[in-house]
């Protein structure tokens, strides 16, 4: 899990060792696949027309405070899925930005289609639109 590094501190040049442990599950573990499928079961429940937040997907799937694990889940999609992805906004209202060019405005499009709408800021009316369960 966790790596030895040697980081040198600027205000005493004294170099540590010390044991550099990550706390994001790799994504191919069966740790992960297992989370995924229960973020994926979570998404697909989200009705047409209603919107869940990231961290709202990971506390309903039993992984409070891990709403980074949805969207690293979200993107793990293929292409071809029917998971709605789109439905699965940030905190504020909005559609995260994304490393590949054109998948904010797909996104928008497809919420759009469901009858959300965004205000003039590129926010949705959680308050309206969030799903209940």
């Amino acid at each position: 899990m966790g790596a030895y590094k040697n980081i040198q501190y600027p205000i005493s040049n004294i170099q540590y060792s010390v044991l550099s442990v990550s706390h994001r599950t790799p994504r191919s573990s069966p740790t992960a696949s297992s989370s995924y499928e229960r973020i994926y079961a979570v998404v697909r429940c989200v009705p047409k027309g209603q919107v869940a937040t990231y961290g709202q997907v990971a506390a309903l799937a039993g992984l409070p405070g891990h709403a980074r694990l949805v969207g690293y889940a979200m993107h793990a999609l293929p292409s071809h899925t029917k998971v709605p992805w789109h439905r699965v906004i940030n905190a504020k209202g909005e559609v995260s930005p994304r490393s590949m060019p054109g998948f904010e405005e797909e996104q928008r499009y497809r919420l759009e289609c469901e009858g959300i709408s965004f205000d003039a800021r590129g926010r949705i009316d959680l308050e309206e639109t969030r799903w209940r369960r």
